[in-house]
C-alpha cells in the first residue's frame, strides 16, 4: 500500500470533508524557503503559510539549530509549580514586545487554548472579586476563535458552530462592520452603526457581562473582513466605559502579519487579555500564549485556602523546545526587521492585488499587511454570490494547486497569507498564479451555470 492509499485508509484530516480528500489527495514531503514539495516531487508556493503560521520560510537554519541546541539540554519538563529557562526568557521577551498594559504570560499549545484560557480567566476574575453576576460574554458575529468548546462558544460562524449549539454556553452577539456588504459601503457609517449596537447591548446588560471577545482588526476565518479605522478602538472605549474585560484574539494577526507586531497596535488598543500563537515559533512548534494585565493577575494572587488559584494547565505548557525556537524566531524578527519588511512591502502587494480586483468575478479585495482575502462573486455589480453548491472558491484553490500554489479558501474568499519573508518577486509570481486560476475557474463556472439555466 503506497502513502496515498495509507492516508485514505487511516487518516481523518481537520476541517476536511474526507470525500474531497479521496478525490484530490496530497502529501507534503519536504519544504525549503517559501515552497513545499509533495511525494511526487511537485513544488508549490506556500501561499497561506501552512495555515497562517510560517514567518521565515521552511528549514530556516537558525530555527533548526535552536531546537537542536535545546535537545542537548532537555526536551520537556512540566511548568506545573515550576518553570524552565527558555519559558522564562521567552516570557520576558513577550512582555517587552506586547502592548504596555500586558505584563503576564500564560502558555498553552494552540490559539484555541489561548482563547479558552482568556475566557476562563475573565470569568474567574470577576468571581474572585465577588462580582458573581458577571458571567456572560459578548461575541462578535462572524468571529472565529478556535475549536474547543469554550472558543466555539465565543465564536459565531454558523457553518462551523451551529451543529454544536447544545454543547455551547449562551452569550450575547454584536455585529462587526463588513463594509463591502453594507448598503452604503461607507466605512464610517458602517462602524458607527455597529458601535451603537454594542453600546446599547452593554448599557442594558453590562452588570452580567464578564468580557467581550474580538479578533484584532481582521476577521480571518470569517472571510478576511478588515475592520474600518476606529472600530477596534471604539470597542475598547466601550468596554472600559461599562467595565467589561476586552479579550483580543491575535492568534492569526499577531507577530508581524499585518505590518505591526500585533494588529491592535494599528489603533493603540491595549486589551485586558490577549491570545496569540501561530507565528510565535515561526511555524515550527505548537506554542501559544495568553497575555493579561497585572490587575487581572492580582485577583488570583492569594493564600491557597481562599481558592483563587487558576486551575488550568496543559501537559506541554511552556515546552522547552517550543520556547527555544520562539526565542530564536523573535531574535530573527529584530535582526531581519521582519515587521518593517511587511510594512514596506504592503503597498507593493496592494498594487498586485489591484490587478486581481479588476477581474470580472472578483467583488472585493481586502488586505491588511500580509493578510489578504479575494471575494469571488457571480455578479460584480450586484455582489451576487456564486451558488453555495458551486464551491467556486474550492475549485479555484484546486486550480491554484495545479499551477503550483497552495492556499485554502474561506467559502468563496480566496485567502492569500504568504510567509512574511516573501520577496517582491515571489509575491508577483504568487499573485500571477492566483489571478490565472481565478480567471479560469470563474469563467468556466459562469459558463456551466448558463448552460444549466438553458
Amino acid at each position: 500500500m503506497n502513502l496515498i492509499e495509507k492516508s485514505k485508509q487511516h487518516l481523518w484530516l481537520p476541517f476536511t470533508q474526507m470525500k474531497d480528500y479521496d478525490e484530490n489527495p496530497l502529501i507534503i514531503e519536504s519544504g525549503d524557503g517559501i515552497k513545499v514539495k509533495d511525494t511526487n516531487g511537485n513544488e508549490y508556493y506556500d501561499a497561506f503559510s501552512s495555515v497562517w503560521l510560517n514567518v521565515h520560510g521552511h528549514r530556516k537554519k537558525e530555527l533548526d539549530q535552536a531546537i537542536i541546541s535545546q535537545l542537548d539540554k532537555i526536551a520537556h519538563s512540566t511548568l506545573l509549580g515550576m518553570t524552565n529557562v527558555p519559558a522564562t526568557e521567552l516570557a520576558e521577551k513577550l512582555v517587552e514586545i506586547a502592548p504596555p498594559a500586558l505584563s503576564r504570560v500564560f502558555y498553552s499549545d494552540s490559539g484555541a487554548e489561548a482563547v479558552e484560557i482568556a475566557v476562563k480567566m475573565a470569568f474567574q476574575y470577576w468571581q474572585n472579586l465577588g462580582q458573581t453576576k458577571k458571567q456572560k460574554f459578548i461575541s462578535v458575529k462572524n468571529g472565529y476563535h478556535g475549536d474547543t468548546i469554550g472558543a466555539v462558544s465565543v465564536g459565531s460562524i454558523d457553518i462551523f458552530h451551529n451543529i454544536y449549539g447544545p454543547l455551547m454556553f449562551e452569550n450575547y452577539h454584536t455585529p462587526v462592520p463588513n463594509v463591502y456588504r453594507h448598503p452604503s459601503e461607507d466605512p464610517v457609517q458602517c462602524s458607527e452603526e455597529c458601535l451603537e449596537n454594542l453600546e446599547t447591548l452593554l448599557a442594558e446588560n453590562h452588570e452580567s457581562i464578564a468580557g467581550l471577545t474580538i479578533e484584532s482588526m481582521v476577521q480571518g476565518a470569517g472571510g478576511m473582513i478588515v475592520m474600518p479605522e476606529g472600530f477596534l478602538s471604539g470597542v475598547r472605549k466601550l468596554c472600559s466605559k461599562y467595565d467589561v474585560l476586552m479579550i483580543v484574539d491575535e492568534v492569526a494577526t499577531g507577530f508581524g502579519r499585518t505590518g505591526k507586531m500585533f494588529a491592535c497596535e494599528h489603533e493603540s488598543v491595549e486589551p485586558d487579555l490577549m491570545a496569540a500563537g501561530k507565528g510565535l515559533t515561526g511555524g515550527y512548534l505548537p506554542v501559544a500564549v495568553t497575555f493579561t494585565t497585572e490587575r487581572i493577575y492580582e485577583a488570583f494572587y492569594d493564600d491557597y485556602k481562599n481558592f483563587k488559584t487558576f486551575f488550568h494547565g496543559h501537559s506541554y505548557t511552556g515546552n522547552q523546545l517550543g520556547c527555544a525556537v520562539a526565542l530564536e524566531n523573535l531574535r530573527l524578527f529584530e535582526k531581519d526587521r521582519i515587521v518593517e519588511q511587511v510594512s514596506d512591502k504592503t503597498d507593493f502587494l496592494r498594487g498586485l492585488l489591484e490587478n486581481i480586483k479588476e477581474l470580472d468575478h472578483v467583488g472585493d479585495v481586502r488586505q491588511l499587511g500580509f493578510m489578504c482575502g479575494i471575494e469571488l462573486v457571480l455578479d460584480k455589480n450586484t455582489k451576487e454570490s456564486f451558488p453555495f453548491e458551486s464551491r467556486t472558491g474550492y475549485k479555484t484553490s484546486l486550480k491554484m494547486r495545479e499551477l503550483g500554489l497552495l492556499t485554502r479558501p474561506m467559502g468563496d474568499v480566496a485567502v492569500f497569507m504568504p510567509p512574511l519573508v516573501s520577496t517582491k518577486s515571489e509575491l508577483k509570481k504568487m499573485t500571477a498564479i492566483m489571478k490565472e486560476a481565478i480567471e479560469a475557474v470563474t469563467k468556466e463556472e459562469v459558463q456551466r451555470l448558463d448552460q444549466t439555466d438553458v
